[in-house]
């Protein structure tokens, strides 16, 4: 009995030891991030230089998320800024005194195309003040390359390289999957959607002709823009990149530095000799998102009441509440524009834009709080990566739009898929239905068979009415012929730079543009930036997490390589209703 006793005592002595042990790690871990949440101010010494390298993905918001930042391999947090704090600090360090330059070390940058478009003029602007930028990489990708190429200096390691090789774009396919699970898409997309492809995925193996024509031409577009940028910076021929590029000839650090792509080839030591010789002295090393909470001294002024609210669409648009700050609810949207609408101390509104599009009635509803925003001040969309589709839909009735000459938008077209599961249900899994009617369509919409001709005529006639009344909405709001209109859109995309051609958007520009030319057309001066939608506190939040979504964000964090697919997959599951959506879910490298 002694022996049972003592054995059940030390069995509850450890398990309350563990408990002790988690619990005071779990204080440790929120204790962490929320110090990390409350941005103590530093101070940067004379002759620093920023240290930046990318951690996260680029967002145009700063995550403040508790988890979004939180390692939990090292438990250990991470600030990872967002573009809106990325471009904020770089034009502070262009203002320091106490900065003399920038030191990028890079091998990647985890932003679309348009994002690093905007960092990359950012750095330019810096770069005018007389200030330094310096560039190192084991390796460089072509937009970690396309970002180094502004720098006074780039430099390579020894056995590094630079992947120069043209852009490709890769589109998943689900067809033949459907076709062995025996599951039929019912696709309706209406009578003018040539370009409308978002569906081809599930009924193709393969790009349908004028799919890949738009693909080709948004692409070339884009290689091209980015080759006269490094023409411009690295005096290298178009022709000449274009055959190093198709001949794979900078797999190597000394053919990278034959062709001028990089100014030297070293160690990591040796460029910090040389930045430490262009300093002067012994620089003092701040990393980028640490410079973050320094404060620079302003000039006394008074503090004004005025505002422009900056609005933050990211993600697909559905119904209802917002996920999280990855996803735009309409409900969530809507209540944000209306909330700067009503506030009186907002003079102006900006609204940045990075959608591939989504639900069609979500969508109209943030269109109609953005109607009526912009009958009463100004309004102004700032269109991200990507601004297509149900994205563009949201952004017809601003007062002016800006895009980036790589940003992803148009997309007029709209499309309905209805699944039959019938033989899928019958066959693989051996399970039937009946059913008993009192109308001749009572089972509209049944998942479980297959339309009739009349349903299929039906639904096929909401598209095309939908179709028409959004090709109408930008035909009014961009003040262009109806015809005209319909001619450029059929689901077409285009990049920012034809977009504005065609007369789709007003200029190109950035999220600061957008931000200045707002404060211009509500005749400010002295303004401060509010941001919708509101963040929930942090411990509310940091119960959210606790639910569920952090362990949710650790297994697709293990998963990262499949997570393009996995995202695609969970798209189709979602949608619901007739859809404004980006033909296709591309990345392009």
């Amino acid at each position: 009995m002694k022996q049972f006793f003592k054995f059940m005592f030390a069995s509850f002595a450890g398990t309350l030891l563990t408990l002790i042990l988690i619990l005071l790690l779990f204080a440790g871990m929120v204790a962490s991030i929320s110090s990390m949440a409350q941005k103590e101010t530093v101070k940067a010494k004379p002759h620093t230089v920023l240290h930046i390298t990318w951690k996260g993905p680029i967002l145009d918001r700063t995550p403040e998320n508790p988890f979004e930042n939180f390692d939990f391999a090292t438990l250990k947090p991470h600030r990872t800024l967002g573009l809106n704090d990325i471009l904020k600090d770089i034009d502070k360090a262009a203002k320091d005194p106490h900065v003399d330059g920038i030191f990028l070390d890079m091998e990647t940058i985890p932003a679309g195309m348009a994002t690093t478009e905007e960092i990359y003029n950012k750095l330019k602007d810096f770069k005018k003040t007389g200030k330094f930028i310096v560039s190192y990489a084991n390796n460089y990708d072509q937009k970690a390359y396309y970002l180094a190429s502004l720098s006074d200096k780039i430099y390579l390691n020894p056995q590094g390289l630079v992947l120069f090789k043209g852009l490709h774009a890769q589109i998943m396919f689900l067809k033949n999957l459907l076709d062995k699970l025996e599951i039929k898409a019912q696709v309706i997309r209406g009578p003018n959607n040539k370009y409308k492809s978002a569906v081809e995925p599930l009924l193709l193996d393969k790009m349908s002709k004028a799919n890949r024509q738009q693909m080709q031409d948004l692409l070339g577009n884009i290689w091209g823009k980015i080759l006269t940028v490094l023409h411009e910076n690295r005096g290298i021929s178009v022709d000449e990149m274009n055959r190093l590029a198709d001949s794979l000839s900078l797999f190597d650090a000394q053919q990278a530095l034959k062709y001028h792509f990089v100014d030297g080839i070293a160690y990591r030591d040796m460029v910090m000799d040389s930045l430490k010789k262009r300093v002067g002295t012994k620089p003092y090393y701040m990393a980028f998102d640490k410079y973050d909470r320094v404060e620079l001294k302003k000039k006394t002024e008074k503090i004004s009441r005025d505002r422009i609210a900056v609005i933050y669409a990211l993600g697909e648009i559905n119904q209802g509440e917002s996920k999280d700050e990855t996803s735009i609810g309409s409900v969530t949207l809507a209540k944000a524009i209306r909330e700067a609408r009503t506030n009186k101390h907002v003079k102006a509104i900006v609204m940045r834009v990075n959608s591939p599009g989504g639900d069609v009635l979500a969508s109209d509803v943030i269109r109609r709080e953005v109607e009526l925003a912009a009958k009463s001040k100004p309004f102004i969309v700032s269109m991200g990566d990507v601004a297509a589709s149900g994205g563009y839909w949201i952004s017809t009735d601003a007062n002016f739009i800006f895009a980036q000459p790589v940003t992803i938008t148009g997309s007029i077209g709209v499309f309905g898929i209805i699944p039959d599961l019938q033989k899928f249900m019958n066959k693989k899994l051996g399970i039937t239905f009946d059913k008993v009617m009192t109308n001749k369509n009572a089972d509209f919409v049944d998942v479980m068979a297959p339309l009739n001709p009349l349903q299929k005529q039906r639904l096929n006639d909401g598209i095309t009415r939908v179709y028409h009344q959004f090709v109408s909405l930008v035909a009014q709001s961009r003040h262009l012929n109806k015809k005209y209109v319909d001619s450029i859109a059929r689901g077409r995309v285009w990049s920012g730079s034809e977009a504005l051609k065609l007369g789709l958007v007003d200029s190109l520009g950035g999220m600061q543009d957008a931000i200045a030319y707002a404060a211009k057309k509500a005749k400010l001066k002295n303004y401060r930036i509010t941001e919708y939608p509101k963040r929930k506190a942090f411990f509310e939040e940091l119960m959210n997490e606790l639910s569920g979504k952090a362990q949710a964000r650790l297994v697709d964090e293990q998963l990262q390589a499949f997570e393009p697919y996995l995202s695609e997959i969970k798209m189709w599951s979602r949608m619901k209703g007739i859809q404004a959506r980006l033909p296709f879910v591309m990345k392009i490298e």
